[in-house]
């Protein structure tokens, strides 16, 4: 109970205790005690929190979903405590939904070679992570060239990846690894997001995932700025390797930078950073390259931006559809028996349609095939059918 009121309150951006008990007209020394667990709400209390918080009551009985490992956020000093806490609590009701599904579906099989070969994150060097990079795509066989969209890829090789509104544009997304099944989970942030800034949140969250995974709380804490940069340089060397993007880029500037990015699919600003960090242009032609970018007014929106759609996750949407669609379970079932987050979390989270747990299956009618077609498509067709848990 302590924890999972903690989180939902978070998950409301609430920030504190005290508000919450402002807001319900309670005691904020009773609402201090529920969340330290030194007492428990009566029934009654406990029915207008789970209204007002807008979770089922049994949502506050169910375990947290609490890793020993820390969840990596791109926390800047001027962001707010509560959008932190916001992005923690929904990345658990990831998890969450997550874990439910995989009762009935096979996920994907989670595919992440031990690049680090048992090296700690401090002994990571430069030339270290362009290794990194190239191995990693020759292990999932793609090749030297762009690499498509992240989402999808991510999702291929065993990640999870939910998208929801962070309601500011300083928080780009999050990785933490479930304490359930040890699947490694992707946040990722809808505000004012193009596909190409999409491309570097999610490739920069993986190399969390991949360098970081045995990082410590406080090993974050005090060496964030190293962290944080290493997953940049490991998430550039990902997108645009350093076998083939230098040398489509002999004669840098910002119009083969245009170029670069119609067929990279990555930002005008990353491609500096990844030009300078690989020393192809010295660090003050980087300096003069940002001034003229921003000069353009390139740092609210770049070319392409409107013409690209951002990747949207699929992995637990289309789980979520096989599931009803097989009859394993139905919408209100699902809602009764899995989750105890209300539907409108879980469509959000899982990419679902706004609505899609109140909308009636619609009604399949066969049509009766004529004599033609019946003797001609006769014993031609085949099944396919998806995997799932019995």
């Amino acid at each position: 109970m302590p924890g999972r009121l903690t989180e939902a309150r978070a998950a409301r951006r609430i920030p504190s205790m005290s508000a919450l008990a402002r807001a319900m007209s309670l005691n904020p020394s009773s609402v201090s005690r529920w969340e330290d667990g030194s007492s428990a709400p009566d029934p009654e209390t406990l029915a207008r929190l789970a209204v007002f918080l807008g979770v089922r009551p049994e949502f506050f009985f169910r375990p947290e979903h609490v890793s020993a490992r820390p969840t990596f956020l791109r926390s800047l000093s001027s962001t707010l405590v509560r959008d932190l806490q916001y992005q923690s609590a929904h990345m658990r009701w990831l998890q969450e939904i997550s874990h439910a599904v995989e009762h009935y579906v096979d996920l994907p099989v989670v595919d992440i070679p031990d690049v680090m070969a048992g090296a700690s994150y401090h002994q990571l060097r430069d030339e270290d992570l362009e290794r990194i990079a190239l191995d990693l795509r020759h292990h999932w066989r793609l090749g030297d060239g762009p690499c498509g969209d992240m989402v999808s890829l991510l999702e291929r090789f065993g990640f999870i990846v939910g998208v929801i509104e962070m309601g500011t544009v300083k928080l780009d997304g999050l990785c933490s690894w479930s304490p359930v099944d040890d699947r490694p989970h992707v946040l990722l942030a809808s505000d004012k997001m193009s596909f190409a800034r999409r491309q570097m949140d999610a490739a920069h969250e993986m190399a969390h995932a991949i360098l970081h995974r045995d990082v410590t709380e406080e090993q974050l804490k005090r060496d964030l700025k190293l962290i944080e940069a290493q997953a940049f340089r490991l998430a550039s060397a990902f997108l645009l390797p350093s076998t083939t993007y230098p040398v489509e880029m002999r004669f840098p500037s910002l119009a083969t930078m245009v170029t670069a990015k119609e067929r990279w699919r990555v930002s005008i600003k990353a491609q500096i950073k990844r030009l300078a960090d690989l020393e192809v242009i010295p660090a003050d032609f980087a300096t003069h390259l940002y001034k003229l970018y921003s000069a353009k007014g390139w740092t609210k929106e770049e070319p392409f931006d409107r013409q690209w759609v951002p990747g949207e996750p699929r992995v637990l949407r289309d789980a979520l559809h096989l599931i009803v669609d097989e009859g394993v379970r139905s919408k209100p079932d699902l809602l009764a028996l899995e989750f105890t987050i209300p539907a409108g979390d879980v469509e959000n989270l899982t990419g679902l349609p706004p609505g899609w747990f109140t909308h009636e299956v619609a009604t399949v009618v066969r049509l009766k095939p004529s004599p033609s077609q019946a003797s001609a498509g006769a014993g031609t067709g085949e099944i396919i059918s998806f995997r799932r848990r019995d």
